[in-house]
């Protein structure tokens, strides 16, 4: 009678959608590009009005020896850097901050919990290196 009552109530539970997590490309749009721009080279709309010229993302790795500074690029965005101390623009980004974490190896071979969508917007500049 238990497993009767189940029934109906695992159905359901699959018909409930996880809501859809942005991807790194959306979430560049969505929280980047009115600075950086689409292309991620520092020429969003919002970048005339502001006092210094955003960061080229395009070019991080050719300023790091050829090598992507996922680490120092993801502490950027979520301030670990400095970024959020009312010096910089970088807005917070709260939203990247929230929900699953996945282990990230930032190179020096331990993957440490990190939200997925931080992670999926450096791997999406990693698709805009020149």
């Amino acid at each position: 009678m238990r497993l009767m009552l189940m029934i109906p109530v695992l159905a359901l539970a699959a018909c409930v959608e996880k809501e859809k997590v942005p991807s790194g490309a959306e979430d560049f749009a969505t929280f980047c590009s009115a600075c950086h721009g689409l292309g991620g080279k520092g020429d969003g709309d919002a970048a005339a009005t502001l006092d210094r010229k955003p960061a080229d993302l395009t070019r991080l790795s050719a300023r790091n020896g050829g090598v992507f500074p996922g680490t120092r690029v993801m502490a950027k965005i979520w301030g670990y850097t400095g970024g959020h101390d009312g010096k910089s623009p970088m807005p917070q980004f709260g939203p990247l901050l929230q929900g699953d974490l996945v282990p990230y190896d930032g190179g020096d071979g331990i993957a440490s919990p990190t939200p997925v969508r931080l992670v999926q917007i450096a791997e999406y500049l990693k698709t805009l290196q020149k």
